[in-house]
């Protein structure tokens, strides 16, 4: 696929699909295929207006940089970037660079979620499989080179897009998780789905079908840490994504992670981390 993206040559789309009766949530509302060599190119995502969306963008060849949350990325081919808007990062080409990539801007409440999911889960650069390249690749070239795109199709195309990337974020969980036994990989998956939720070790032991004792001893055995200690890891790594990746409330991201209120959650998330929610947030701010 990514040769007759290359054949389609470099160009640029903005998609304007004619009004319609019904919302859609996740649409597609531009795309391009674009190189950079030896220029400057650069953007601050929190000068890009105040209407949430979204960027992915793909790199073919070359190199380029992001800078999210106090951390320094190289693009390098194969490297795909998903960040929000407005959100605090800079993306860039080094002076005397050369950067080709194509890309995807999303908009709408849904496509956002979506975003905000696999930010969390996998943070701001993502690697694809060949088969998920090739899909991202397909949707971007329907972008190119439908000459009319009707509401649906936007919407479709948007969510092609983040569906690839939200495949290739949980790729990775789903494969380890496979090193444990099926009963405690039930329950390891069930926790990532719902930190949300209540997640009581009775609960836990059920869906693995053993007793609670025995369900202990055997998450403990398997996983290295206690089924509690476990769901309160994996809250606080979330919460901790959340708080870097979004401009969500702490109040907002503590009913996400599955704390009782915005003041439990700052205090265990001080307990544990040694430091509050919003210092933690903060640090995004620092130099890499």
């Amino acid at each position: 696929m990514l040769s007759q993206l290359i054949d389609h040559g470099f160009d640029l789309k903005r998609l304007t699909p004619p009004r319609s009766g019904m919302n859609l949530h996740c649409m597609a509302v531009s795309a391009g295929y674009e190189q950079r060599r030896n220029e400057h190119y650069s953007w601050d995502g929190m000068k890009r207006g105040t209407a949430p969306f979204l960027v992915l963008q793909h790199t073919t060849f070359g190199e380029g940089i992001l800078e999210y949350a106090g951390v320094r990325h190289k693009l390098t081919p194969g490297k795909t970037m998903l960040v929000t808007m407005p959100h605090d990062h800079h993306y860039f080409l080094d002076r005397g660079g050369h950067w080709e990539y194509f890309w995807m801007v999303i908009s709408g409440r849904e496509a956002m979620r979506l975003a905000l999911e696999i930010l969390s889960h996998a943070g701001p650069v993502l690697t694809l499989s060949e088969s998920e390249i090739d899909r991202l690749v397909a949707t971007t070239l329907a972008c190119l080179t439908t000459p009319s795109v009707s509401p649906g199709q936007a919407a479709s195309l948007g969510y092609a897009a983040l569906t690839t990337l939200h495949d290739a974020a949980f790729r990775a969980h789903a494969h380890s998780a496979q090193t444990h036994p099926p009963a405690i990989d039930r329950v390891i998956t069930y926790v990532e789905d719902n930190l949300a939720s209540e997640l009581h070790v009775d609960r836990l032991a059920g869906l693995a079908g053993m007793s609670r004792a025995h369900f202990v001893r055997s998450f403990t055995a398997a996983v290295g840490t206690p089924p509690s200690t476990y769901v309160l890891e994996r809250r606080i790594a979330r919460a901790e994504r959340l708080l870097l990746a979004t401009e969500m409330s702490v109040v907002d991201i503590a009913a996400m992670t599955g704390f009782a209120d915005g003041n439990y959650f700052a205090k265990v998330f001080r307990r544990v981390r040694n430091t509050a929610p919003l210092a933690h947030r903060a640090t995004r701010f620092e130099a890499a």
